[in-house]
């Protein structure tokens, strides 16, 4: 069965952006970025918000000349990945993507009934809030910056749930980011 992962960077306490919604924090390096070209290789489908296929949408309507090697290959690889936008407000969505038709435990259970590999990834908090609360979420890839921005948006769902993890993986990097990937234990 098709694993789903939720990867997104935070501060150190906790937030995936600060109150301002800035999330361009210190210690981003060519090394950080690799990560996410590690993760995104094993990926079959994405699960997003509004606001993050907003911000990814830069990837495909960016002129890649101006790229560097680095974002060139994540472009290749995240633009025809298939999406799956959950939105209120939005009547379209462009590139490889499609809105939503059912909650997120609906589509995660059609993405895993689909032919197809890959890892089922889910970006943006508030998603990841009710894919984790329904218990869906086996992995969570973070890399944590060296910043406290003291509020914004909270990586980790607010909630009564206890879940418990087990590492699978832990690097540290030059500029202070570390790299924690952990599975649910169930």
């Amino acid at each position: 069965m098709r694993k789903v992962t939720y990867s997104m960077s935070m501060s150190v306490d906790g937030y995936i952006a600060g109150p301002d919604g800035d999330f361009d924090w210190p210690g981003f390096t060519d090394d950080v970025f690799r990560i996410s070209l590690d993760e995104i290789r094993t990926i079959g489908g994405h699960l997003m918000g509004r606001r993050l296929y907003e911000t990814m949408r830069y990837w495909e309507t960016e002129d890649p000349a101006g790229f560097n090697d680095l974002e060139r290959e994540w472009a290749a690889l995240w633009n025809p990945l298939p999406k799956v936008v959950f939105s209120r407000t939005l009547t379209a969505v462009e590139g490889n993507a499609r809105l939503a038709t059912g909650t997120v435990a609906d589509e995660i259970a059609r993405l895993r009934a689909e032919p197809g590999e890959g890892d089922i990834a889910i970006g943006g908090a508030t998603l990841a809030q009710d894919a984790a609360a329904a218990g869906l979420i086996d992995e969570y890839l973070i890399r944590v910056f060296p910043v406290l921005v003291g509020g914004g948006i909270p990586f980790f769902a607010r909630d009564d749930q206890r879940v418990d993890l087990e590492l699978l993986d832990e690097r540290r990097f030059d500029g202070g980011v570390v790299f924690l990937h952990y599975r649910a234990r169930r």
